[in-house]
């Protein structure tokens, strides 16, 4: 497994890989030939930024049998997704801000993310972890009173992309098993979820698959998979916590 991360330092965006506290810079694509620098960071001396730079971000609904069985649910037959904007991405340790004007409820939902390696579309299934770099760990926040505010129209898209609600990070690790791992969120101190990927209705391989029959995928494009139970409203305060083993903790504070 390799940790990948984007961070600022001595004014300059850059990118490396992470061992135990210290980041080993590389040059390059990300996605493709690379090199070390020979220039090492600790981590506690850097800024991270987001672990890539999405052209979009595409989020899952109804992804979970637990969840689908509270709810009274029925599973879909192709992944019920959204888009969220480009600009709402945030990084480790930014903040969440609630959004002007608005006093309604904001979610956290704790989940994990897949990330794209490569330009691809109309990949079949087998073919699908050759096109994904990794996983991340995604803070999917919504402003769930605007989501339904008009009858006539869910307005997934703006309840989703205000800036800020693209929560991802703090890195992109690969070489993972993704149906081992399990998703964690904490808000306050309080364990709110905890679940495992494998309860997915499509586990990652099959969505990239069909997601790339509807849409092109760009390197970097982040998925997040949906979450399960025990999403819910944050206070403003809080500092919520996406942790998923392997691939580490994503913290931030809802402002």
């Amino acid at each position: 497994m390799t940790c990948w991360l984007r961070f600022e330092a001595d004014g300059a965006e850059r990118f490396g890989t992470l061992t135990g506290d210290t980041i080993v810079e590389r040059e390059g694509d990300m996605f493709g030939v690379s090199r070390e620098t020979g220039r090492r960071y600790a981590l506690a001396a850097v800024r991270l930024l987001t672990p890539t730079r999405p052209g979009k971000m595409i989020g899952l609904w109804n992804n979970f049998h637990e969840r689908a069985k509270v709810e009274n649910l029925q599973q879909p037959a192709h992944p019920l997704y959204f888009l969220k904007a480009g600009t709402c991405f945030a990084a480790q340790g930014e903040p969440i801000r609630r959004p002007a004007g608005y006093a309604g409820r904001v979610v956290f939902e704790g989940e994990l993310g897949i990330v794209i390696g490569r330009r691809c579309a109309g990949v079949g299934v087998a073919d699908a972890p050759g096109v994904i770099f990794g996983y991340t760990c995604v803070n999917d926040v919504t402003a769930r009173d605007i989501l339904r505010a008009d009858p006539s129209f869910p307005q997934w898209t703006r309840a989703k992309s205000f800036d800020g609600f693209g929560v991802f990070g703090p890195c992109v690790v690969t070489g993972l098993d993704p149906l081992r791992l399990r998703v964690r969120a904490v808000v306050a101190g309080v364990e709110r979820q905890n679940y495992p990927v494998a309860d997915m209705f499509f586990p990652p391989h099959e969505i990239v698959s069909r997601l790339s029959q509807d849409m092109t995928l760009e390197p970097g494009d982040v998925i997040a998979c949906g979450t399960s139970v025990g999403a819910g409203e944050m206070q403003d305060g809080d500092t919520v916590a996406i942790a998923i083993d392997g691939i580490g903790v994503l913290e931030n504070r809802f402002a």
